[in-house]
């Protein structure tokens, strides 16, 4: 994939503050946490101007339309959940921006630590740190995505397959985690979204909340919760932008190749799985199993087909959005 080549017009990695440690705010209980319980943990990259509103607007100019989304979502507090997926259209980076102050959506920049290496550069160094601070864990399959969102936009109640982190950088949100266990998330709930790709799909109940941790972060602070554990989140009322990081480790690996394992058995064969065991015989069983399945293309297969685009960006009216046809069945 080509790497977008800007460093005569934003300020390049190297002359960022970023050969500071990125972590301003690491604990001795952060590292006794981690992966185990939701953290907060401060950070530099609101500083950077890597980050700064004018680079992402530069950023957003020139992205590769197959690595965003753009979503526009239900209002906070609404039992419908509205999902639908776009484009912006003609109009440049700031003016994306602008129409996503104005409206309420939000844009998912995927995976840019492939699209720009200066991204890159900056994920690596926040695992280095990880790696320093709680020796042993080892990452790989790392990668980050930065979301921009409206005022008052929410993120419905979801999980990840992945370790992840949240990395505010301008603009305040409210985000609830939850127990990754039931009835927060079945053993069910999680085969199916490791077979099917289904995140926010899981079941949610207002109820839920009175057992969730409640973190309200800001710019330079970041959250780290356990594995699977579903969250939500909610925007207070200005823009946002966010960096998402995701990775993988041996462990993680593994359970994934359980939950496949196990929605296998529990959808097609009928048998309900009675472990989780990530080493063992059992375990060895389960891997080959997933294993054939993947090679056979069967998986692929049963996975919903991609969200078609329905609606575009209004130029003369930043925040409006305006309907496309529907394509023909």
């Amino acid at each position: 994939m080509a790497l977008i080549d800007r460093s005569l017009t934003v300020t390049s990695y190297k002359e960022s503050p970023m050969s500071q440690a990125i972590f301003t705010g690491w604990k001795p209980e952060h590292t006794a946490g981690w992966a185990a319980q939701p953290l907060r943990i401060t950070h530099r990259l609101s500083a950077d101007p890597l980050f700064s509103l004018t680079t992402l607007a530069g950023l957003i100019d020139e992205y590769p339309r197959q690595h965003y989304s753009l979503v526009e979502m239900g209002p906070q507090g609404s039992n419908r959940r509205l999902w639908r997926e776009g484009d912006i259209g003609g109009l440049s980076g700031a003016q994306v921006i602008d129409a996503i102050s104005r409206g309420r959506m939000w844009l998912n920049l995927r995976n840019v630590s492939a699209v720009d290496k200066r991204y890159r550069e900056v994920l690596d160094q926040i695992f280095e740190e990880v790696r320093a601070n709680v020796p042993g864990y080892e990452t790989y399959n790392r990668t980050s995505g930065i979301l921009i969102s409206s005022p008052n936009a929410q993120v419905y109640y979801h999980m990840d397959l992945p370790g992840q982190s949240l990395w505010q950088l301008h603009g305040r949100k409210r985000v609830y985690v939850y127990p990754p266990n039931a009835p927060f998330l079945t053993p069910e709930q999680l085969e199916k979204i490791a077979l099917y790709e289904v995140e926010v799909d899981v079941p949610y109940d207002p109820a839920y909340d009175a057992n969730a941790q409640v973190f309200e972060i800001g710019p330079g602070e970041m959250l780290h919760w356990p594995l699977n554990a579903p969250h939500r989140v909610e925007n207070l009322d200005c823009l946002n932008v966010s960096m998402t990081t995701e990775y993988w480790t041996e462990n993680i690996r593994r359970a994934q190749m359980v939950n496949v394992a196990n929605g296998l058995l529990r959808e097609k064969m009928k048998l309900a799985p009675r472990s989780r065991a990530t080493s063992g015989a059992g375990f060895w069983a389960k891997a080959a199993l997933q294993a054939g399945v993947r090679r056979s293309g069967l998986l692929k297969k049963a996975r919903k087909a991609k969200r078609p685009i329905e609606f575009t960006l209004d130029k003369t009216d930043l925040g409006r959005v305006i309907d496309l046809p529907k394509a023909a069945e």
